[in-house]
């Protein structure tokens, strides 16, 4: 069966309902040849080594090497993989940046919304205390505030992004990253402003939703019952904030992906369309709980406001495509 015409139901990668996936060749995907893949090839190599399957360890070993130049990192890449589309396209693509705030690490007059760190009876996957519980006190006195900001949708925000960077009063920038949640599925904001009416889905966007709430529609955030935790990290300066893998994951070339149909570590070739169009490999280093589906991917564009204004306005359709070794792909052909 020739490569590209083959259409089956996907297993091996996923615990849900069966997907659809379509091997295709690399003069398939437009914009491969021009791309940065050396650029690709180091965000891999950043956790390679962590990559689930005996078949992903002699392709880490090798990735090293290959990463001399952008021609040896194309060759690797176009020697060892094939792509494979899974689901049915278009896809979803949003972006995610990591904040930067003011902050302090004690309570004073013009800090006052706590950042909670994990509490010790937390179960992962056990429905905990609500955000409104949480947020009317019921974690206050404890001890458990890392940090405190000065606006309640910056603390919502960076619960959404998973991490962040707090500028203190003495110069000092404290690095906090994902530690838990509550266990309650995440709502959205944005449709709830579309299904009250207010706003149209095309309207939404990261930087209308804290307007809006800042204008007087604070309730809306507590219609979200999904809470994240928090914890100190010490990560450099220079590197991005860790991800679903626990090392670093780096602008533009890392997405965060739903793991029960893309294998965390593997290269994705993203093909988003929209004003900003973007033709590039990246790498599913990060997850999120509202990405959800084969088609469905979240862009890391880096640290700070001009990230966050990019960000912010991400969403668009477009093709996602996962790069697997040669023998996985095809092993999926067998089953057939």
């Amino acid at each position: 069966m020739r490569a590209g015409l083959a259409t089956f139901a996907l297993a091996a990668l996923m615990t849900g309902a069966p997907a659809r996936a379509e091997v295709l060749q690399f003069a398939d995907l437009s914009g491969w040849e021009t791309d940065d893949h050396r650029a690709a090839l180091t965000s891999f190599l950043e956790t390679c080594d962590l990559i689930d399957g005996a078949d992903w360890r002699p392709l880490c070993n090798l990735a090293a090497d290959a990463a001399a130049s952008d021609r040896t990192a194309r060759q690797f890449f176009e020697l060892f993989f094939r792509p494979v589309v899974i689901g049915t396209p278009p896809a979803l693509f949003t972006g995610y940046y990591e904040p930067e705030f003011d902050g302090s690490t004690v309570r004073t007059p013009r800090f006052t919304y706590p950042l909670y760190s994990r509490p010790p009876e937390l179960r992962d996957g056990v429905q905990y205390l609500s955000r409104a519980a949480i947020e009317g006190g019921a974690l206050r006195g404890r001890g458990l505030e890392i940090a405190w900001l000065d606006d309640p949708v910056d603390v919502y925000f960076l619960q959404v992004q998973g991490s962040g960077r707090i500028r203190m009063p003495d110069g000092r920038t404290l690095r906090v990253g994902y530690a838990g949640r509550n266990g309650f599925e995440y709502r959205s904001v944005g449709q709830e402003m579309v299904r009250r009416g207010t706003h149209r889905m095309d309207q939404v966007s990261a930087q209308e939703i804290a307007a809006y709430v800042r204008a007087g529609a604070s309730d809306l955030l507590s219609i979200n019952p999904s809470y994240v935790f928090f914890r100190e990290v010490d990560v450099p300066a220079e590197k991005g904030p860790i991800g679903a893998m626990t090392r670093s994951i780096t602008p533009m070339r890392s997405v965060a992906i739903d793991p029960a149909f893309t294998p965390l570590g593997a290269p994705v070739w993203i093909d988003k369309q929209g004003a900003n169009p973007i033709r590039s490999l990246m790498v599913a280093q990060d997850t999120g709980g509202a990405i959800k589906g084969a088609q469905r991917a979240d862009i890391f564009y880096g640290t700070g406001p001009a990230a966050g204004d990019a960000a912010g306005t991400v969403k668009d359709g477009g093709r996602m495509v996962v790069l697997l070794p040669i023998d996985r792909a095809y092993a999926m052909l067998d089953g057939l």
